[in-house]
């Protein structure tokens, strides 16, 4: 393998190929997928949803493949025209090379992603690592989203760092020793309050075997950054989640993020119950209806 890779082996790369395949196959509606070269590397876009409907980029969670995510919001595809790429170094088919979370680049790299499929400004929706990636396209260039759904957000503030040592990072050195399920089963179940489906969890566990995780999470995002920031946004966060939260965020998003229309908590893990993800998706529907 080159140096600019995320896999360990070309083996794992065709595992995790195989498992993003896979996931495409469960889906009940047509998927489109084009390549945009950018100067940060090749892009490569799940696309859906009918040609008329208004834009909406998803961006997938950091460590694990972008159909996961996009499973998430299916009920928005049947209106809304779904631009969903893989996240340039992390598993999936755009390029291996990372990009900071940092600095502007993100912001820069979906400019060129927004400016080739020619639209000018659109909603945009992320959990997790997806939500700190459109935080820092807030900061730069604001203009850009005329919406936006952050759910379980990185880029505004962490857990506790001794629960994730304990509950993920420790359990993780394990599994990566011995392979064995119930260390697997006990990172999952703590990142999903015991509700992750199988598909998954599997998937989830080939990502830590055969990737070098990103383990930089996007800056903490300050209120002075968004100052120029003003587009409806709703956060969507769970009081079980052990990376961002909601007794962590609540009072740190309504300081920072300018327009920020509601709040919402509900008593779930990082990865959402398919339980919760009905009200979520309920939540989100009535939010563009409003706003978009």
């Amino acid at each position: 393998m080159g140096k600019e890779t995320i896999y360990k082996s070309e083996e794992g790369k065709r595992f995790l190929n195989q498992h993003y395949e896979n996931y495409i196959n469960t889906f009940s509606f047509d998927v489109e997928r084009i390549y945009v070269e950018t100067s940060f590397g090749k892009t490569h876009i799940l696309v859906a949803g009918p040609l008329e409907g208004k834009p909406i980029f998803i961006f997938q969670g950091g460590n694990c493949i972008n159909p996961m995510t996009l499973s998430w919001f299916t009920p928005l595809i049947d209106k809304y025209r779904i631009y969903a790429p893989d996240t340039i170094g992390h598993p999936g088919y755009s390029d291996e090379n990372r990009i900071s979370a940092k600095d502007n680049s993100f912001a820069q790299w979906i400019d060129e992603l927004m400016n080739y499929l020619n639209i000018d400004s659109s909603a945009f929706i992320g959990p997790s690592y997806g939500a700190g990636i459109i935080l820092r396209l807030a900061a730069f260039m604001p203009n850009k989203i005329d919406c936006a759904v952050l759910v379980s957000p990185a880029g505004i503030r962490l857990g506790s760092k001794i629960k994730m040592i304990k509950d993920v990072l420790l359990p993780l050195v394990l599994f990566n020793a011995t392979s064995l399920e119930k260390y697997l089963n006990k990172i999952t179940g703590n990142m999903s309050d015991n509700s992750m489906r199988d598909i998954d969890k599997t998937i989830i566990g080939d990502v830590f075997k055969y990737t070098r995780l990103e383990q930089e999470m996007p800056k903490l995002t300050t209120r002075k950054e968004l100052v120029n920031y003003s587009s409806p946004t709703i956060i969507i966060a769970g009081k079980k989640d052990i990376f961002f939260p909601e007794s962590r965020l609540n009072k740190i998003a309504k300081e920072i993020v300018p327009n920020l229309t509601a709040f919402k908590t509900y008593n779930m893990g990082h990865f959402p119950s398919e339980e919760h993800l009905i009200k979520i998706n309920n939540e989100i529907i009535e939010f563009l209806k409003e706003n978009y």
